[in-house]
């Protein structure tokens, strides 16, 4: 069916920042148009421009006002862990009382924690906890929203949350896009002697197990020092790229371990976290189609100091920002509050912040035809019920959204 969005205040189209690849980005990147209009149908933009200049041809379409609105690509939260039982409010607590990851991690805390708490929890729980939170974020403005696996740590448990996300996806179909990812390599339990042991009877079995279903959409894993080793890192991107699943990491996060350079090296579609990258890392994603997804919440609330986000945007690094809501290091499920907050940390401009949670956040899903508004990508965008960009990241955590 094909519909006309007219006389918006203003249309962010990024233009321009997919013209650059979402690299190297200067404010005008963001290619606004005022007075705007937008003509779609049910798979493509057929039409963006001012409202005054719709073309003859569409002038029998079916029209919708949005005068005193603005239009943007669909936001993005590309990196979530949001299915999980319990909470950690006393690691929290733990943290502003001088305990460090590790040492909440050796206590018993930490993502075990959360393991435990999942494995007592039901499936049906599980799910429609999930739902509350996915419709949460939906009610932000976000459209699409990778989820993680990761906090169930054996076979059975593992396989249920990844069919639990394939069932929130099914749910929420048409009205938000939900990308399953793998990520059964997150930490290791305690029944495991090495990470190598559960990678070889946990994790590939498993994967092997869930690809024939093709509810997939990637792999991730933890590739950090007491973690998940580069040798992990290889033999499950080699069983992946079998698979034809594509492959994200999570790296640098504490420690340099050269996680950026392996991503690079593995083709992986994004690497996350980076809070520890140097100098050669920044130099091989710059050189790469891997996306820098930087995860600002983490650091807010774990106390660390914040990925060198400069380095990588003078490098010509394509930067996308996740919300990283998990239990543990970042219960924010705001993907534009923390983009909001941390703009001024990262000393980014306007264009680098909005392509960083709409057009290079899709690049690091690995989708590749969406995250602007131009003739001949998907119509999915975000509308807000105010004059002016501007307003969406003045007013921290006030909700603009509008419905549609």
């Amino acid at each position: 069916m094909l519909n006309i969005y007219q006389n918006f205040t203003q249309a962010v189209t990024l233009q321009n920042a997919l013209i650059k690849d979402g690299r190297h980005l200067l404010p005008s990147d963001l290619s606004i148009i005022k007075n705007a209009a937008i003509v779609f149908d049910d798979n493509n933009i057929l039409w963006v421009g001012e409202s005054s200049k719709i073309p003859s041809q569409y002038s029998n379409s079916p029209t919708q006002n949005f005068s005193g609105k603005i239009i943007l690509p669909e936001i993005i939260d590309c990196h979530t862990h949001l299915v999980f039982g319990g909470d950690r409010a006393n690691e929290y607590t733990m943290r502003l009382n001088g305990a460090s990851y590790e040492e909440i991690a050796n206590a018993g805390g930490g993502i075990v924690n959360t393991m435990k708490q999942t494995r007592l929890m039901s499936r049906q729980k599980l799910f429609e906890m999930a739902c509350t939170r996915v419709n949460t974020l939906a009610s932000y403005g976000v459209g699409t929203i990778e989820i993680k696996s990761g906090y169930g740590l054996n076979f059975e448990k593992e396989y249920e949350l990844s069919m639990i996300i394939h069932e929130l996806k099914q749910k929420f179909k048409g009205k938000l896009q939900i990308i399953n990812t793998f990520m059964a390599a997150h930490a290791i339990p305690k029944e495991f002697s090495c990470s190598s042991e559960y990678i070889s009877n946990v994790v590939l079995p498993l994967l092997s197990k869930l690809a024939p279903e093709k509810i997939l959409d990637a792999v991730d894993i933890f590739h950090e020092k007491n973690y998940f080793s580069t040798e992990d890192v290889l033999a499950l991107f080699k069983l992946a790229q079998q698979l034809n699943i594509p492959c994200k990491m999570h790296v640098d996060e504490f420690y340099d371990n050269k996680g950026a350079v392996l991503a690079v090296q593995s083709n992986a579609i994004s690497c996350d976290h980076l809070l520890m990258t140097g100098d050669d890392g920044v130099a091989a994603l710059a050189r790469s189609s891997t996306v820098a997804c930087l995860l600002p919440g983490t650091g807010f609330f774990l106390g660390k100091p914040q990925a060198p986000a400069r380095k990588f945007l003078d490098a010509g690094v394509r930067v996308a920002i996740g919300s990283d809501y998990n239990p543990g290091s970042c219960h924010c499920d705001n993907v534009l509050l923390i983009a909001s907050l941390a703009a001024p940390q990262y000393k980014m401009n306007q264009a680098e912040l909005f392509a960083a949670i709409t057009l290079n956040a899709a690049h690091a899903l690995g989708i590749k035809n969406q995250g602007a508004l131009v003739p001949g990508l998907r119509p999915r965008f975000s509308i807000f019920n105010t004059t002016q960009l501007d307003n969406l990241t003045y007013h921290w955590g006030k909700n603009f959204f509008e419905c549609h």
